[in-house]
């Protein structure tokens, strides 16, 4: 990215986030405008298209209910108007890749796609036999490492799904910058690996590459305590380099202070 000012955060929750803060729209585009942002995107969670996991109440905190997003979306249009002569604010969602989900998430993606101006296609949860788990909570990594004896096994299943969201057929509106592409190395100061399969990297760039999609240049690992890192680093930033793909940085922040944050941190 060289060493040129990074002007655009593509990568923002809001006050609809079940785990975030309840920081105002306001609050987050005041903080752009200190920060000197020239362009931001509110990318909350798409619901789920159903329950997919046991844990109903974990769910829930992951992502908004359905009834609450026509709100979402007038307030991000109402965000836009007062603020439309000091920066440009797009409206946008973080939409779950959910392996055997496809349709459902295309259904509620042609729902929601007019609104859409920008957003992020993310991978969460892998899918190990009939069972879901999130890999970017310590107990679900632990219980994915448990299940497929290694931590390469584990890196793999995530590339995997992560190759599988880049190729799927979610329609029209499917967003076109993946989320946070390293977020497995989350937890790789607990359980430092290095990552070697290089083949099934490439391919996941390539396949980013040859779709002209964008990548999430997500800061918030460096926020993470036992991450400590840009979710792309290592051996994937070397690939994304080498191909020349399209990055737009990302906070990924859950509360105003975090916009813009680390974005000369590289």
């Amino acid at each position: 990215m060289g060493n040129k000012k990074v002007v655009r955060d593509g990568h923002i929750h809001s006050p609809y986030c079940p785990h975030g803060t309840k920081d105002t729209f306001e609050m987050y585009v005041e903080k752009a405008l200190n920060e000197g942002l020239e362009e931001i995107t509110f990318t909350e969670h798409m619901p789920f298209p159903c329950y997919f996991i046991d844990d109903k109440e974990f769910q829930d905190e992951c992502a908004p209910s359905k009834d609450v997003m026509d709100e979402y979306f007038k307030d991000v249009e109402k965000i836009k108007l007062k603020y439309k002569d000091k920066i440009k604010i797009n409206s946008g969602l973080e939409v779950d890749f959910i392996e055997g989900y496809e349709e459902e998430t295309k259904k509620l993606l042609n729902i929601y796609g007019p609104k859409l101006e920008d957003g992020l296609l993310s991978v969460h949860f892998i899918k190990i036999e009939d069972q879901y788990i999130a890999i970017d909570w310590k107990q679900g990594f632990e219980e994915a490492l448990e299940k497929l004896g290694t931590l390469e096994c584990v890196y793999d299943k995530y590339y995997e799904t992560l190759l599988k969201a880049i190729k799927a057929d979610l329609g029209d509106y499917k967003p076109r910058r993946i989320g946070h592409p390293n977020l497995i190395r989350i937890f790789n100061q607990l359980y430092p690996f290095e990552y070697k399969n290089t083949k099934l990297l490439e391919e996941v760039v390539r396949e980013i590459k040859n779709r002209n999609y964008e990548l999430d240049v997500n800061t918030a690992g460096l926020r993470k305590p036992y991450c400590g890192e840009i979710y792309v680093s290592g051996i994937f930033k070397e690939l994304v380099n080498k191909y020349g793909v399209n990055q737009v940085y990302g906070s990924d922040s859950h509360t105003a202070s975090d916009i813009g944050r680390d974005f000369d941190n590289e």
